[in-house]
């Protein structure tokens, strides 16, 4: 769902709160750097941010996405996630419900879903536990359709099938 004119409004107004109340100088690269994130459905690394800014042939350093990713996390506009790589990953969070993350270990493919059972055992251990539980991250890892298929494939190859 691709953001509408609204939420990249409300997205721009959160930012730009954060910014005054911080100090912090509200550049037209920042803004752009926002508004891309909230035209895309993926989760994104930082240098394919960076790519695809200069590809739209916008003047942006990488140290300023960096920089700027670095206070949308710190303002909740976006969230960064390590999925066993070692480069970040990120996602908008305005406006999208907590959900969880199946990544295949091999391409790196991400897919999002939403159980309502995990926001029952959040409650359950919470409570059993006396603890008041702020926020989660459920990642589960194994191997999408296509690497197993292809998996399978090399392996028949190999076997001279």
């Amino acid at each position: 769902m691709l953001a509408n004119t609204d939420t990249i409004d409300a997205v721009k107004d959160i930012f730009s709160t954060y910014l005054e109340k911080n100090g912090l100088r509200k550049t037209s690269e920042r803004f752009a750097i926002l508004e891309e994130i909230y035209s895309r459905e993926d989760h994104f690394e930082a240098e394919t941010l960076y790519i695809d800014i200069k590809n739209k042939n916008f003047n942006v350093s990488r140290a300023t996405v960096y920089n700027t990713l670095d206070l949308l996390n710190s303002c909740d506009l976006i969230r960064k996630h390590q999925f066993g790589k070692n480069l970040a990953q990120y996602e908008k969070s305005y406006g999208y419900k907590q959900h969880d993350h199946i990544i295949c270990a091999k391409c790196g493919k991400v897919v999002e879903f939403c159980d309502p059972r995990v926001q029952q055992i959040k409650n359950l251990m919470g409570g059993l536990l006396d603890f008041e539980i702020t926020h989660h991250s459920l990642n589960l890892f194994g191997y999408c359709s296509g690497c197993r298929s292809n998996k399978k494939n090399k392996k028949n190859s190999d076997n001279g099938n």
